[in-house]
């Protein structure tokens, strides 16, 4: 698995990502953790897991009703607090064959609340990429899954906007253009005003280049954020996102967050941190590094 840290290179601020706009990176974190779900994500034979959370919010789907392990993982990681039948939120929803669906469809991803206040007021839009993490363990199944190793943080997913909807208390008018939105836990009513749902692109762009990549998915290995610490939210920092290294840091991350030795101790609240690398390349080099693993 590719580290986080990378290989300093001169700044040259000479590029863009889309469009002729910066792209704006977010790191959100999405998935199981202490608080949602009660347990780390499962790594198994290396590859990251991520399992939606359970919900009280609408929704028609339950853990059961996913195409893989998902009811057997929730059943046994949990010690049974949650099951197959326990209702589950699908979002980010990145993976086409956990679902039926219908034609033409794509990942999309929704947020409410301060969180999607924090997007707002960034702007965060069509071109911008989010990569999400969450925290994870290994697993090894004998009979039933079981924890077998340390958690760490751990990048395992994507989406690149297109399109940003506001759905409002009731999500289920998005499904008149895009229809293929049906079943999308957002796409429902029963929501805050401030519910919302940013589309992925049908195709990866990066550096105005067209990659042979969906605008959505996930990593077969993901990357690793948790440096070698005691405590696994402190992350070793690339380059080009260390202010000390002229990198351009994040939202909710202050300069005594970022260490002298190339690391930063990530913060425990804020679902979405915001980066704008303003094309720089370093950034550009990063983001090739982490999609070749998918293309490889």
């Amino acid at each position: 698995m590719r580290p986080l840290l990378s290989k300093a290179l001169p700044i040259r601020r000479t590029a863009v990502f889309h469009g002729g706009r910066t792209v704006r990176i977010i790191f959100s974190r999405k998935g199981f953790d202490s608080a949602s779900g009660g347990c780390p994500s499962p790594i198994i034979d290396g590859r990251p897991v991520s399992l939606p959370i359970p919900t009280r919010q609408p929704t028609v789907t339950r853990y059961r009703d996913l195409s893989g392990p998902y009811a057997a993982l929730v059943t046994d990681l949990t010690k049974g607090r949650l099951t197959g039948d326990s209702p589950c939120h699908t979002d980010p929803d990145l993976i086409h064959d956990t679902l039926p669906r219908a034609s033409g469809w794509r990942g999309a991803l929704g947020q409410i609340a301060s969180s999607q206040g924090h997007l707002a007021k960034h702007g965060v839009g069509a071109g911008d990429l989010f990569l999400f993490w969450g925290l994870f363990r290994p697993v090894a199944f004998n009979g039933r899954w079981r924890f077998t190793g340390k958690s760490e943080h751990r990048i395992w997913g994507w989406l690149q906007v297109d399109d940003v909807i506001t759905l409002g208390v009731d999500g289920s008018h998005a499904e008149a253009t895009h229809p293929w939105l049906k079943g999308h836990p957002h796409v429902s009513d029963g929501w805050s005003r401030s519910n919302t749902l940013y589309v992925a692109t049908p195709q990866l762009q990066l550096n105005g280049t067209e990659m042979n990549l969906p605008g959505y998915g996930v990593f077969p290995a993901g990357l690793r954020l948790s440096a070698d610490e005691p405590q696994l939210s402190i992350w070793r920092a690339p380059d080009w996102l260390h202010p000390q290294t002229d990198g351009c840091g994040m939202t909710y991350h202050p300069a005594h967050r970022w260490g002298a030795d190339g690391n930063v101790r990530s913060a425990g609240r804020g679902q979405e941190f915001i980066a704008a690398p303003d094309g720089d390349p370093r950034a550009i080099g990063w983001l090739n590094d982490l999609f070749a693993q998918v293309t490889a």
